[in-house]
This record gives structure tokens, sequence and C-alpha cells, in this order.
């Protein structure tokens, strides 16, 4: 099977092509009041007002952390040549962090430059099970359009927290 523009375009010129689509739609979103949330096809959509997740958490420090959610942040990094962003945290209180994966609060990041919220995690993985003491744990997210790159900042959404300005590696 080929793709209906195969014989039209070179491949290159059609992933550029693609990536040009990806940006237009990021910035119509923008532009209609919006902010661009990121679908498993990689397409940027404004989502209604009910589908959006909830991006009004208290906002603490890194060092406050710990004492909100009982974890602590390791470390933002991007991986799989930009196209991940890998969220390590320490568990320090297991009973607090169960709410991490909570459906009313789930783990969201969003580009401080930009304002793209990065939620779906990659391949849907979420812990299930109960967490130990002292044990990292990561969350993958997929990150197309490559929006959250090395150099960037973060806010972290974790439970019923967020800590903003978090550089990534």
């Amino acid at each position: 099977m080929t793709e209906p523009d195969a014989g039209r375009f070179p491949a290159w010129a059609r992933s550029r092509r693609t990536l040009r689509l990806g940006v237009l739609a990021a910035v119509l979103a923008v532009a209609a009041g919006g902010t661009p949330v990121w679908g498993p096809s990689g397409a940027a959509t404004t989502a209604p007002a009910q589908a959006r997740p909830a991006l009004d958490r208290p906002s603490v420090s890194a060092e406050r952390l710990p004492d909100r959610t009982g974890v602590r942040l390791v470390r933002v990094s991007v991986s799989g040549a930009g196209g991940l962003v890998d969220v390590r945290y320490q568990v320090l209180d297991p009973g607090k962090a169960q709410a991490v994966h909570e459906a009313a609060t789930p783990p969201l990041l969003i580009d401080e430059a930009s304002g793209v919220v990065v939620k779906d995690l990659y391949m849907g993985h979420a812990h299930t099970g109960t967490y130990k003491s002292a044990v990292t744990y990561y969350l993958v997210f997929e990150n197309p359009g490559n929006w959250v790159h090395r150099g960037s900042e973060v806010t972290v959404l974790l439970g019923d927290a967020q800590v903003e300005h978090v550089p990534v590696s």
C-alpha cells in the first residue's frame, strides 16, 4: 500500500509538509483562544473545556513537592530523538504518591516557552499497584513536534501540585 502523495512528493518533502501542517494547526488553535492539546495522532487540537485536564493546581517549589504529593522530582529529560519526555520521580511517601495517577489530576507537562500541554503517556503507560518508598519511578510522555527540548523549562503537574521552571536535560 502506498501513500497517495508518494509519487508526487519525495519522502523528505512529505515529512516536512506534515510538520508544517502540525505547526499550522497549533498556531490556529492558539489564535482561536485555546491551548494546543496534543492527541495520540500528533495533531494539535483545541479540546472542549470539559475535556481539558485540570491546570489550576497549587504551585509549589521542588523542595515542597514531597510534602504535598509524597514524591521528589528527580529529572525531566528528552529522549527518543526528541519524540519523548522522560520524567523521573522518587517516592518518599507511598500513601500520598498514589495521587500521581488519579484521573482527576493526571500527570502533565507544560512547555513554558510555547504553552503547549504535553499530556499523552507513551503507550498509555501508568503505574499500577502500590508504590514503594525510596524507589524511583518514571513517566514517559509523547512529545509530538518536539516542542519540549533540551534547555527548555517546563511546569510539571504531579498529583495535586505543580512545579514551575523545571529545566529539561
